[in-house]
């Protein structure tokens, strides 16, 4: 590591933030020292706001039928091997039920946009969830939808909302998704979820085809400037029935040195370790915590569905039950010299709605 990349670290530490070019200067010029540097900065400083913790989410996957054509994504809708299905509200509660006898205080839902989902049929969803629930958060993960159907979801109990922008340069977002999908418009839902008084989540893919240095300067600059309470972020792994089948995976090595980036601009961000990095490397999770993570989203949903939610090749934990993939996470977690916790662990400084439920 030569004296600039120290420089700009020690920059990113004090400031919370570097200029675009030297974003894209300190990702261009990274080397494993850098790295090592970053991640022990970036787990001093998740360790000043969060201690030893790492909170868990219970992912319950709803439906894999998608209306949109997301060139990367495996449930896309031009993809006629995808198995479809879609979780029964019954399905949905008795998930969540026994997510909430295993120690879960976070449920997440997350599906494709699925036109079946409207908003009546989801704010019963929400609503029954916080009826059952009371103690615990709800996040959605469902994709670009109206204001009026961000307010009535909220309106019903919706604590979370997971929208990852993909990219914050909009000639690249054009090399991602179909003609019909929009990058003012993605920024739109992101724009008004904050309005409403969601916690948010946005995030990209590492190492998605047509990224480059300065597209994910441009990614870390809108991060920092957009201050969202979640950011997920993981290696992009193609999906052997879409146009990126032939595309080179996002890279274990690039992905850690992203999370410690992030923790040192937002030192509060809830930070996931994400399946995809457990997929692409059999420590990446532990190594993700390690590099300054504090999440983990264990999947609650039925094991006859795990391997239809197939977004991309090769996904791990599709044959465990949901005890099973709480406890393995919890034994690995351990190991690592973590401590995972069942708390609704928001987001440090959030208190519009968790003094109402916590």
């Amino acid at each position: 590591m030569d004296s600039r990349e120290k420089e700009l670290i020690e920059k990113l530490e004090l400031h919370h933030g570097l200029s675009e070019a030297e974003y894209a200067e300190l990702i261009r010029d990274r080397d494993d020292d850098a790295a090592r540097i970053l991640a022990s900065k970036a787990d001093k400083v998740r360790r000043e706001v969060f201690g030893d913790a790492v909170y868990t989410r219970g992912l319950i996957e709803i439906s894999s039928i998608c209306k949109n054509n997301c060139l990367y994504c495996g449930i896309r809708r031009d993809n006629a091997q995808a198995e479809r299905y879609r979780l029964t509200d019954e399905e949905i509660f008795s998930c969540a039920d026994e997510g909430y006898e295993l120690g879960f205080r976070t449920f997440v839902l997350q599906g494709g946009e699925d036109p079946h989902f409207s908003d009546d049929v989801l704010t019963h969803i929400v609503s029954e969830l916080k009826s059952r629930h009371p103690d615990c958060a709800v996040t959605l993960s469902m994709g670009e939808r109206s204001r009026d159907s961000y307010q009535a979801l909220y309106d019903a109990g919706a604590d979370r909302y997971l929208l990852r922008h993909e990219t914050a340069d909009p000639e690249h977002y054009k090399k991602l998704h179909p003609a019909e999908m929009s990058f003012d418009n993605r920024m739109r839902c992101l724009r008004e979820l904050k309005e409403i008084g969601y916690q948010v989540g946005c995030g990209f893919m590492v190492g998605s085809p047509g990224q480059t240095p300065e597209t994910l300067a441009r990614d870390l600059v809108f991060i920092r400037e957009f201050k969202p309470e979640m950011c997920g972020i993981g290696p992009f792994i193609p999906h052997h029935n879409t146009p990126f089948r032939d595309e080179k995976q996002g890279t274990l090595e690039l992905t850690l040195f992203l999370l410690s980036v992030i923790r040192l601009e937002l030192p509060g961000v809830l930070l996931p370790a994400t399946t995809a990095l457990g997929t692409i490397h059999h420590e990446g999770r532990e190594l993700g915590i390690k590099a300054g993570a504090n999440v983990v989203m264990p999947n609650l949903s039925p094991v006859s569905v795990r391997k239809k939610y197939e977004l991309y090749d090769n996904k791990i934990c599709t044959g465990e039950e949901s005890a099973q993939c709480r406890g393995c996470l919890d034994a690995r977690i351990t190991q690592a010299g973590y401590r995972l916790v069942v708390a609704r662990g928001d987001s440090p400084g959030f208190s519009k709605r968790q003094t109402v439920e916590a």
